[in-house]
């Protein structure tokens, strides 16, 4: 008898549903997804650069991978032994030190990119310049985070699939977040108007198709716009703001006397300079 035929995305489909089991029954998976949207939102707010994100995207992404090995492992050990034995408990506590050591790494890594003496002077360079970030880096950053926090709020709302209806709609949100993009960084009126037209356009064929409702893909909207702001116009007012008040406030006027005023007759071309010190 014939073997049905595979599905080519099968696979797909069922890596999925590794990850939304682990999201949903370990709560250690769920903080490291937290900290990886909030390593997002910081790098973006520092004007990290893109290797810099890249270097903390990897060392997140191992500890998320270590943990999905050790829930495997746990899984099959529970599923073999039906009673105590050392084995056992040694191959947990291996596969749970791995998570320890991918964790220590990303820390590890969190510490030199964040607080390192000369990445804090880079830092500190970028943030005084009121020059706006890479854009296809804030474009690349942007719609990871806006996926996370979709799909995020879908396994906490259980509605819907990551990739599939849901309290929020992930096509809308995307096509919003990239026409406010094209809304912030062009200068041709044109463009923009029609940038967002078309991001209405995609809401709009979403709730045509009954995928979603006219609420899922108002608030994707809403977080889309909400989300381009805080990078491309909350942000720049942020840093602008910090940088130069600690610059009014490491700045104080010399008292008047200490001023003290001489001339100096140059010798060479006879003319009178006017120096202070």
């Amino acid at each position: 008898m014939p073997q049905p035929r595979r599905n080519e995305l099968s696979g797909f489909k069922f890596a999925q549903e590794g990850i939304l089991h682990c999201f949903r029954t370990q709560p250690h998976m769920r903080i490291h997804f937290f900290t990886l949207v909030a390593v997002l939102i910081s790098g973006l707010l520092l004007k990290l650069e893109s290797r810099d994100m890249v270097a903390l995207l990897f060392a997140i992404t191992l500890v998320i991978v270590a943990e999905m090995i050790n829930t495997a492992v746990e899984k099959v050990v529970d599923m073999v032994t039906e009673s105590y034995s050392p084995v056992a408990k040694l191959a947990k506590d291996v596969a749970a030190g791995a998570v320890l050591v991918a964790a220590m790494n990303a820390v590890m890594a969190g510490l030199l990119i964040f607080f390192g003496h000369y990445q804090l002077k880079a830092i500190q360079e970028r943030m005084t310049k009121d020059l706006p970030g890479d854009v296809m880096n804030v474009i690349v950053i942007g719609i990871v985070l806006l996926t996370l926090v979709v799909i995020i709020s879908k396994l906490l709302s259980n509605t819907g699939s990551p990739w599939h209806g849901g309290i929020i709609s992930g096509h809308s949100a995307i096509g919003f977040m990239l026409a406010m993009t094209i809304f912030f960084t062009t200068v041709n009126t044109v463009v923009a108007f029609l940038a967002i037209l078309l991001a209405i356009l995609v809401a709009q064929s979403r709730v045509e198709a009954g995928v979603h409702s006219l609420r899922e893909v108002v608030l994707g909207a809403v977080l889309a716009i909400l989300l381009t702001s805080l990078m491309y116009w909350v942000m720049p007012k942020v840093r602008y703001w910090a940088t130069h008040s600690s610059r009014v406030a490491l700045w104080r006027p010399a008292p008047a006397a200490s001023y003290r005023c001489r001339f100096i007759t140059a010798r060479s071309e006879g003319e009178l300079l006017f120096v202070t010190s």
